[in-house]
């Protein structure tokens, strides 16, 4: 049984990939605002957690940390001119500085494991522009860079960092955008593989690169985007 610490694990991805290691076997540490949405599980230990907030409290995590995944995040689409300089911040807050609080308190413990890994999350806007996604974009390109500068400062350490950059995916967060048939079918047709993507496809990724079958794998930015990033398909 390996110890598994998951932020925002209450829902979409996260909730996906609580689900699918309680399923393994492992012991889950979930940090997130509410456990509402989460099943009991004698393997399943939540603490709430805001990492909305400034210098979020973070506590409730084991001695000795595996596998670490954040999660939590924002879609906040709008023109660059309306933008405020407080989007940009709460972006940034929600996206990076969350994940740098709770890596850092768990440095220690992630050290003790030996072999442990860290999970990001970026998104395809980074690499590929898209309108309306300045604020979004900017925080997760944030996220980019700090993967690979911890997957070099951790290697000595046996600590790997890898992120996934996703397209849209059907989760809450993602729900105003996809809550009728007629959005739902013009994502779908935006993407060269004809559909967006699911929660537990990307938590599938998310847990292969937290287990030791990820264990040669570090640094890495990991587009699971339908193929939006990369291709082209013309009729």
């Amino acid at each position: 049984m390996r110890n598994y610490v998951i932020a925002g694990g209450s829902s979409g991805i996260g909730k996906a990939l609580t689900e699918q290691l309680l399923a393994d076997g492992h012991s889950v540490y979930v940090l997130a605002r509410s456990s509402r949405t989460l099943e009991q599980h004698p393997n399943l230990h939540f603490t709430e957690t805001d990492f909305g907030v400034p210098s979020p409290t973070i506590q409730g995590m084991p001695e000795e940390i595996h596998g670490l995944a954040y999660c939590p995040g924002s879609i906040q689409l709008m023109p660059f001119h309306r933008i405020k300089e407080d989007l940009f911040q709460s972006d940034y807050r929600i996206n990076v500085l969350g994940a740098v609080h709770l890596i850092q308190a768990a440095l220690p413990a992630l050290k003790k494991a030996g072999q442990s890994s860290i999970v990001l999350f970026s998104t395809v806007a980074v690499q590929t522009g898209m309108p309306f996604h300045a604020s979004i974009a900017t925080a997760k390109g944030a996220i980019e860079g700090l993967t690979r500068s911890l997957a070099a400062e951790f290697a000595s350490s046996g600590i790997r960092v890898n992120a996934i950059a996703p397209s849209l995916t059907q989760t809450p967060l993602a729900d105003r955008l996809l809550n009728t048939p007629e959005k739902l079918d013009a994502s779908n047709k935006r993407h060269p593989i004809g559909r967006v993507g699911q929660p537990d496809e990307v938590a599938a990724l998310a847990a292969l690169l937290l287990s030791e079958k990820g264990s040669w794998m570090t640094g890495q930015i990991l587009h699971l985007d339908g193929g939006m990033g990369q291709l082209r398909v013309f009729a």
